[in-house]
């Protein structure tokens, strides 16, 4: 498989590079909200990706990359949200394996929250970082050199004879 080269750092341009990083701070959404809907989140990263894929790979990249790593927070997130909210309609007790689900969900938000800031950093100075698998997915997808791309179509032909 062709992939497009990677861009340095100084071929970057500045605009390009805080566009990148601004995908990263997509997790700030809810709290400056001030709301404890882990799903606003993921709306915001959403559309922070379909706003700005078309400015760049490099934008893309970031984008996508912040995009995809949300998706099992969000879900740990919800999840919580929603055994919260039952516990106290239904009055039902906070067992040890809720108290094990909450750690888990902060360890995991935690966690994201250092890669993404990691991730923002080394977005603005036009790096690449790579979170684990949600890179390599993120950059199969983005710099995969594809047909349609201004890429010459190279025809798989039998040897004439």
């Amino acid at each position: 498989m062709e992939y497009h080269p990677l861009p340095q750092p100084d071929e970057i341009p500045v605009r390009e590079r805080e566009d990148a990083m601004g995908a990263y701070f997509m997790m700030f959404a809810t709290a400056a909200l001030g709301l404890p809907l882990p799903i606003i989140n993921m709306i915001a990263a959403i559309i922070y990706y379909f706003v700005n894929k078309s400015k760049g790979r490099f934008v893309q990249f970031h984008t996508l990359q912040s995009l995809y790593s949300q998706i099992p927070v969000t879900l740990l997130n919800i999840g919580l949200v929603v055994w919260v909210i039952t516990n106290l309609v239904k009055e039902y007790d906070f067992t040890e394996v809720f108290w094990g689900y909450l750690v888990m969900t902060a360890v995991a938000n935690l966690i994201y929250l250092i890669f993404s800031v990691v991730g923002a950093v080394k977005a603005r100075k036009g790096l690449f970082y790579y979170f684990l698998f949600f890179g390599k997915l993120s950059y199969a997808q983005v710099y995969r050199v594809r047909v349609g791309d201004g890429e010459q179509q190279r025809e798989n032909k039998p040897p004439k004879m």
